[in-house]
């Protein structure tokens, strides 16, 4: 699977989200305490832009409808949503941030 540049780790402060370009993959890209996770950006409810969801511990709440989602596995926490949401594997290399994507 190819890995693709979407950040520097300074773009994102620990604690939130950017919304970042993948090829043709729209993630949301989160920094837990230095570590970085990657989500499709699109809630499983109704589309709403996770990237963009207020970020508590390791949990996103969508902006839209509320739904909230582990930013770990892609989990439902939360309805209205019953899907997850698709995580994709995240690497650091040399300050950069890569997104796995299929």
């Amino acid at each position: 699977m190819p890995l693709v540049k979407v950040a520097h780790v300074n773009d994102v402060i620990p604690g939130t989200a950017k919304v970042v370009q993948a090829g043709q993959t729209t993630c949301a890209l989160f920094n837990l305490g230095g570590t970085f996770y990657a989500t499709n950006n699109k809630c499983t409810h109704m589309g709403g832009p996770l990237g963009e969801g207020k970020v508590e511990g390791n949990v996103v709440t969508c902006p839209w409808h509320g739904s909230r989602f582990d930013i770990r596995t892609g989990e439902v926490v939360g309805p209205p949503a019953r899907r997850p949401v698709v995580a994709y594997p995240v690497k650091i290399q040399d300050q950069s941030v890569f997104v796995e994507i299929p």
